[in-house]
């Protein structure tokens, strides 16, 4: 195994002790958006399992070969989800973490109909309320889980968010808690590379690492 996923692996263990959990309990959900495929078979090979990709196209072009081989792979969609590719992020991912917006909502809803396929879904939470974010606001996510859940019968599972950059995370992930709690939300995705130790302390379910496992992704030209 990798120093680097071995390390990981060790944070995630030794923040659920802290936290009175178990890392069994944890999901390393191992963030591959831009890896090519030959960076991603290593981590397959020593057993990792769990991967989030962005871009429903270039999981679309890495993936189904992968997953020839690796038959078990679960893929967590991490990354926004265009209206136009619905259909084929329900037939791809196991996972969609993004629903951010009613008219989104409504698409998954009807085209898992069609599909005949059940995906569980995460609430996208725009924790911090900044502009540049998508998201359901903090003061609109008990009405839109609602929506979700009883109106579009959608499998939600759980809440997902990316707080501020440059921020403590733990205030937001608190907060992010207290939301799930109060809906019965079992599933919390938060926590990436620079701070999933806080999100496991704070109750994080799963935790989306990329950079500490892969190491740093080359500067776009």
């Amino acid at each position: 195994m990798t120093s680097k996923l071995k390390t990981v692996l060790l944070n995630i263990h030794n923040a659920a002790k802290t936290a009175r959990r178990t890392a069994k309990d944890i999901t390393l959900v191992a963030v591959s958006k831009t890896q090519s495929s030959d960076a991603i078979t290593p981590i397959l090979d020593q057993g990792q399992r769990v991967f989030g990709e962005n871009k429903v196209q270039e999981a679309a072009e890495k993936w189904p070969r992968l997953r020839e081989k690796y038959t078990d792979v679960k893929l967590h969609l991490i990354g926004p989800l265009q209206s136009n590719k619905v259909r084929q992020a329900i037939q791809l991912f196991d996972v969609i973490e993004t629903i951010d917006r009613i008219k989104l909502a409504r698409a998954i809803a009807r085209i898992s109909a069609e599909e005949n396929k059940s995906v569980p879904c995460y609430i996208q939470i725009n924790i911090g309320r900044e502009n540049q974010k998508t998201g359901i606001a903090p003061d609109e996510a008990d009405n839109f889980i609602t929506l979700c859940r009883d109106e579009l019968k959608l499998p939600v599972q759980g809440l997902m968010c990316i707080p501020p950059a440059e921020e403590d995370s733990k205030a937001y992930f608190t907060l992010m808690k207290e939301i799930a709690g109060r809906n019965g939300l079992g599933k919390l995705s938060m926590g990436m590379s620079d701070d999933y130790q806080d999100a496991i302390l704070c109750g994080a379910t799963s935790v989306r690492v990329g950079t500490a496992i892969f190491g740093a992704r080359e500067p776009k030209e």
